[in-house]
């Protein structure tokens, strides 16, 4: 994978950004000990995307100034420091606060995203703590939470336009568009859908467009 500015520069600046939330040495320590794995991860949900500016003569590219890029690179350097280090959760803090901050998105370490999934406009999105499948993207306003206790369950292939909204016991299907500005709430929308509107009153049409940004 190429990494625009090389793996030094990427180190700097993680450091600079990170200096805001006066982080420690030993943190940074911590948050470098895990970054292999976490490009690691990077490069596999890359390699499944067909935006074109995750390549760069036909290998995978991460450009740090790339903000959805950089704000997916975020979530996962928070949730991988979480998981192999979570007696360490303040260094993932620090890191979600930076993602939110830097990309006004709010996605916490705990939430598990999956290994493939997009967002290249996730300001004002807000992802909870639903089951995710692969090939999940979402856009600018969209929010995934719970109601009652209850969150969804997403299948693969599922894209929140816009402004969408999945709240409380929903089960999407796989290869499902939702879209702009449409609010489900404690429903369940079959596979290969298009689903417009607001809870109790959606509209649900065939997807005949397919799948949409990714290989």
């Amino acid at each position: 994978m190429i990494i625009e500015g090389g793996y030094k520069g990427l180190i700097e600046l993680l450091h600079r950004q990170l200096s805001l939330f006066l982080i420690k040495e030993k943190e940074l320590n911590i948050v470098e000990s895990n970054l292999e794995e976490v490009l690691n991860r990077l490069e596999f949900c890359f390699e499944n995307n067909v935006n074109k500016y995750y390549s760069k003569n036909e290998k995978i590219y991460f450009n740090p100034f790339h903000s959805g890029q950089w704000a997916i690179f975020l979530y996962y350097l928070s949730n991988t420091i979480f998981v192999n280090n979570n007696e360490n959760s303040l260094v993932s803090d620090k890191v979600y606060y930076l993602n939110k901050t830097l990309n006004g998105c709010d996605i916490l370490y705990e939430t598990n995203l999956p290994s493939i999934y997009m967002s290249d406009h996730p300001v004002g999105a807000v992802m909870g703590k639903a089951k995710y499948s692969n090939y999940f993207s979402f856009c600018q306003g969209c929010t995934v939470g719970n109601n009652n206790g209850f969150y969804p369950n997403i299948g693969q292939y599922v894209t929140m336009l816009a402004d969408s909204k999945i709240i409380g016991n929903c089960t999407i299907g796989d290869n499902v568009i939702i879209g702009a500005n449409t609010y489900i709430k404690d429903e369940s929308i079959p596979p290969n859908s298009i689903v417009f509107g607001i809870s109790p009153n959606l509209i649900i049409k065939e997807n005949k467009i397919g799948k949409l940004n990714f290989k």
